[in-house]
């Protein structure tokens, strides 16, 4: 065989491993807004910043905040890195989704917890109180529902409702998104058009959560074999 003909063998061989990495990527490029704001946060608590308004609710009650922070971080960042089909089938993936999955559960009860008992912004009003709860209950029972599922060594469906909860974790990225438009056009939405704005963020990235499960249902991507029985014990 020639130089020249092996050349496009080499192409296709490497193109396929170049596209498994765009979900992960544009998932990590999604989170980048709040995983910096969040960052800014964090370093707003340590430097012992003065009272104000804008800030009093997450002085009051700084530990909550921290670990909604960092574990909707990890989440985030971990969580994309799952979508990479050669890192699903590596041990990496059991050992991340250790991590992943109680950062998880953290950042969504720290969330509810926030929700419920510090003093929201007036702008946010009871409606956005109301499907802050909803989602945020959403998520942490995705992440339970998967955990049970594969302990009890059934992949698909642990697959499917870790990506649900993924989806309803990520909603910060959409939700500025679904925002920015509104604040470029009309200026600052009020409290019922707020709502609706920030429950389309979660919304929409549910709907592609749903593609993506069917898409891998439609595959086969979970059919049951030695393999994966052996990989979900191991996890037991």
């Amino acid at each position: 065989m020639t130089e020249a003909s092996a050349r496009p063998i080499t192409t296709r061989s490497t193109a396929p491993r170049r596209r498994e990495w765009l979900a992960p990527a544009g998932l990590i490029l999604l989170s980048l807004v709040p995983v910096v704001a969040g960052g800014m946060r964090l370093t707003e608590l340590a430097s012992d910043p003065v009272v104000s308004a804008d800030n009093a609710r997450f002085l009051v009650f700084p530990a909550p905040v921290v670990v909604h922070i960092v574990g909707a971080t990890v989440f985030a960042l971990l969580g994309a890195l799952q979508f990479a089909p050669s890192l699903r089938r590596h041990r990496w993936h059991r050992i991340s989704g250790r991590i992943a999955a109680p950062a998880g559960l953290l950042a969504a009860l720290s969330g509810l917890w926030l929700t419920v008992f510090s003093d929201l912004p007036a702008s946010d009003g009871q409606a956005l109180l109301v499907i802050r709860l909803v989602f945020g209950t959403a998520m942490a029972a995705s992440i339970v529902v998967a955990f049970v599922a594969i302990r009890r060594g059934d992949v698909r469906r642990h697959s499917a409702w870790m990506t649900r909860g993924y989806a309803i974790g990520l909603a910060a990225g959409t939700q500025v998104f679904t925002m920015l438009p509104w604040f470029l056009l009309f200026g600052a939405p009020d409290v019922n058009v707020r709502a609706a704005l920030m429950a389309a963020g979660w919304v929409i990235n549910l709907a592609v959560a749903e593609v993506v499960i069917r898409r891998r249902d439609t595959r086969g991507m979970f059919r049951p074999s030695d393999r994966s029985t052996r990989a979900a014990a191991a996890l037991r």
